[in-house]
């Protein structure tokens, strides 16, 4: 198939989708939820860097470790950390 069918597929299907979601009220409500996990995440990942100079720990700031760690929160940052540890 020709990359923009299914670009114009995608993109009619994503703006059908988000009407959708948007209809409901509470569509707002879990568009916040969402959001402000992903904030939370990204500000305890921030965190665990600044004292990366103490700890010798890093974690990277990308989408796999926000997911992760807004999903599950702080075992999903200690499960990071264990990772980063017990790997190098």
């Amino acid at each position: 198939m020709k990359p923009y069918i299914l670009w114009g597929v995608f993109l009619l299907s994503g703006g059908l989708l988000g009407f959708l979601l948007m209809r409901n009220r509470f569509a707002f409500q879990w568009l916040g939820k969402i959001c402000l996990h992903l904030a939370f995440a990204c500000i305890m990942l921030y965190i665990v860097n600044l004292f990366s100079s103490y700890t010798h720990l890093e974690l990277p700031l990308n989408t796999v470790t926000v997911g992760m760690v807004s999903i599950l929160g702080l075992p999903g940052l200690a499960v990071l950390a264990a990772l980063k540890l017990w790997v190098l």
